[in-house]
């Protein structure tokens, strides 16, 4: 079969379409899908610099956390989907080839009312956003969502997400476009944001000086401290991603004086049992609001397998709004 292959740690120069071997027939409860879409993830990028290897049992040189494709085989005790199905899931590597061999608990069956490519947009950043912001978070109704890199495929999920429950939401961005561009998703407060921006204190004036009940970061130390002067009383912030940085300064008078929880969190090293889980709280909270289409794919650009540096190149250009999606 056909693999998007990194040849060597480095640049885009360094990836290639190769032929590798077919995966193995499925056993017990694995299922052997045929790709037809995959998702392209700010992880992937890290892998292909080296900076984020896969889990053990997955090729370092494969890469792919999401897809969306059918059905070719199951294993004897695998009992939810049967051959011809269409499926969509997440994976700890290797979703960005023709063929994937996978637990059938990380897979949800595809609605009516997407195709592959619509699909293929979904996992990931769904299940990210829902894992983080409700289920680790507790983001209840009546609060308000603060979103970092609002216009990123996590932070456009977490705004539909957020807005279907009923909850008000902020976001930041360093482009004024991409603020614009998440209005028609339903923000309430564009935040455009600079290194010098303390945008702690916006987002005490917007909210009239209570402060953001959850804050989900997908930037990383550049906003710890601003973070924690935005924060509400007993406010709750979800670390996800660290794209400015690991390390930062922390007042921890103020963390104790906000009786804030920090929360880190991530979701390609869990066991294939927590991501399970959280797939299932996807299928339950999320499946019915894309089927009604109350949300739908953040699907930004589409580029053909072959193309698929110039698909590096496009994200880490940062121009990027929604999700990035392979087709096969």
């Amino acid at each position: 079969m056909k693999a998007v292959y990194i040849t060597e740690c480095g640049g885009a120069d360094n990836l290639e379409i190769r032929e590798v071997s077919d995966p193995s027939k499925p056993q017990g409860r694995q299922v052997l899908a045929r790709v037809r879409a995959a998702g392209l993830n700010r992880a992937d990028i890290l892998q292909r610099r080296g900076a984020y290897p896969p889990p053990d049992g997955y090729s370092p040189n494969i890469p792919g956390l999401e897809f969306a494709g059918e059905v070719i085989a199951t294993g004897e005790d695998a009992k939810r989907f049967r051959a011809g199905d269409q499926v969509f899931g997440i994976t700890a590597g290797e979703a960005q080839a023709e063929q994937i061999l996978i637990d059938e608990s990380l897979l949800a069956a595809i609605p009516p009312n997407l195709d592959f490519t619509q699909a293929a947009a979904f996992p990931e950043v769904f299940i990210t956003a829902n894992d983080a912001i409700f289920t680790q978070a507790r983001l209840q109704n009546s609060e308000t969502l603060l979103i970092h890199a609002v216009g990123s495929g996590v932070g456009l999920a977490a705004l539909q997400l957020a807005k279907a429950r009923g909850c008000r939401v902020l976001g930041t961005s360093r482009t004024q476009e991409k603020l614009e561009r998440c209005a028609e998703f339903g923000l309430d407060f564009p935040i455009l944001v600079d290194k010098e921006t303390e945008f702690g204190k916006k987002v005490l004036e917007i909210t009239d000086g209570r402060g953001a009940d959850v804050i989900l970061d997908l930037v990383g130390a550049a906003y710890f401290s601003q973070n924690i002067a935005g924060l509400a009383q007993k406010g709750r912030m979800m670390l996800v991603g660290l794209t400015s940085g690991r390390k930062s300064e922390i007042d921890l008078g103020a963390v104790l004086a906000k009786r804030a929880t920090v929360i880190g969190t991530v979701l390609r090293a869990r066991s294939s049992r927590e991501k399970g889980d959280a797939v299932k709280r996807f299928e339950e909270d999320v499946m019915p609001l894309i089927e009604t289409g109350k949300i739908r794919a953040n699907l930004g650009k589409v580029f053909a397998l072959s193309d698929i540096r110039a698909a590096h190149e496009y994200m880490e250009s940062n121009r990027s709004f929604g999700k990035i999606v392979l087709e096969l």
